[in-house]
């Protein structure tokens, strides 16, 4: 698909004064290689599970969450046989709901959550923020309550199929650059191929300007590089698309790119609650 310039940088121009990115961590997973590069091996693996707080004049934006609570509490109960290929890490006190209050965040302050797709490892904030839109792709939200066989294992659907989410869902590439605040700050990327609806991220500051968060579109910088596809895709096709999509946005906006899960690019990044990005 053609990605046409006014696309990316429509609405971008304005000066986005008072808004701060805050990257988080809610633990780690412990898994083999094959299952994050494809094929390519059974040694031990440890990847991070990143989410995003952004703080925005018109309301606070939480990007996926990490790892839901009940993981910290009994991961054998929430996450079933899905432990014997993908072993969460995780303490209660990093759960999102409680860490946005680091970086004085209330829960109900929180007006948009940003879910790049549904899988388990993204919706630690999916319920719990009362005031908030919960943002996603309808084509996503529909397959995670009807996923492929060998999708299944990664959506709990008791995550995501809540009486108490309000939803907002985008249309794929009718929505594409869709512009959260209409001022250029956040805008959400259409890259299926992990899931088909996944969605990426594309943070504007007023100082360190563009980030592009690829959320699961992009794993590690070998998937970035063409080298290997990720562990899990519904589409290769399309994952391979997406990547290319992405490398054509990160270069036409000068935007600094935050793989979804690579331990060692990872380490490079300013941690909240101490530090941040404006």
């Amino acid at each position: 698909m053609e990605i046409k310039n006014e696309d990316i940088f429509e609405s971008t121009t304005k000066f986005n004064t008072g808004i701060k990115l805050y990257m988080f961590q809610t633990g780690s997973i412990k898994t083999k290689v094959k299952f994050i590069k494809m094929n390519q091996g059974e040694e031990p693996y440890e990847i991070p599970v990143p989410w995003f707080l952004i703080k925005h004049p018109e309301g606070d934006v939480v990007i996926d969450g990490g790892m839901p609570i009940e993981v910290a509490l009994d991961k054998h109960k929430h996450w079933g046989d899905v432990i014997k290929a993908y072993d969460p890490v995780m303490k209660p006190s990093e759960w999102c709901r409680d860490m946005v209050k680091t970086v004085n965040t209330k829960p109900e302050d929180v007006k948009y959550v940003i879910q790049t797709h549904l899988h388990l490892d993204h919706s630690g904030a999916l319920g719990h923020f009362p005031n908030a839109t919960y943002i996603t792709q309808k084509t996503e939200y529909d397959y995670a309550f009807n996923p492929d066989w060998f999708s299944q294992p990664a959506y709990i659907r008791a995550d995501f199929d809540k009486p108490n989410i309000r939803w907002k869902f985008l249309q794929g590439r009718k929505t594409d650059f869709y512009d959260v605040f209409g001022d250029g700050a956040i805008k959400l990327i259409y890259t299926p191929g992990h899931t088909p609806g996944h969605q990426s991220v594309l943070v504007n500051l007023p100082k360190t300007k563009n980030i592009l968060l690829t959320g699961d579109a992009v794993y590690t910088g070998d998937h970035w590089c063409d080298k290997c596809l990720p562990g899990l895709v519904t589409s290769s096709s399309d994952a391979a698309v997406s990547v290319k999509k992405l490398r054509k946005v990160a270069k036409e906006t000068d935007a600094k790119v935050v793989w979804g899960h690579d331990p060692v690019a990872w380490l490079d990044w300013k941690k909240a609650p101490m530090f941040y990005y404006d």
